[in-house]
């Protein structure tokens, strides 16, 4: 990987964003795990994605970068106002990156994951086919 690669796979990530993303990588909450489970391996359309991946300041529970396509699992944090907010800031951060996000909750992965599967399966193939270009070599 050539460092221009880095450059813009991580977003010009500082070093501290590294570090806290192997810190959450080796703490993922059940829900990321399950999801995790179904992402590793290029086992999501033979798609490469990375878990706790460092983008600008910021760290998304799982990042294709091919896709520009950030999965977030939201726990009970994610339901107070404040937190509403600060997501809503940081979705339009990354969208200004060209990086589309979508989300699920704790409690849909847990009660379905077949279901969130399913999602995020349709969402790749949507972002693969807009892109109208082979992506080969992911």
């Amino acid at each position: 990987m050539s460092i221009n690669d880095k450059i813009s796979m991580f977003y010009n990530a500082k070093p501290i964003i590294f570090e806290r993303a192997k810190a959450m990588r080796e703490n993922m909450t059940q829900a990321e795990n399950a999801v995790w489970e179904v992402l590793k391996s290029k086992n999501m359309l033979g798609l490469r994605f990375k878990p706790q991946h460092p983008i600008d300041i910021f760290i998304a529970d799982f990042y294709c970068h091919p896709l520009k396509l950030v999965i977030e699992i939201d726990g009970g944090i994610h339901k107070s106002k404040e937190q509403k907010e600060y997501d809503i800031g940081r979705e339009a951060e990354l969208e200004k990156w060209g990086i589309k996000v979508i989300r699920f909750t704790n409690e849909e992965v847990e009660k379905s994951i077949e279901h969130v599967k399913k999602e995020i399966e349709q969402e790749c193939a949507r972002h693969r086919s807009e892109l109208q270009s082979p992506l080969q070599g992911i």
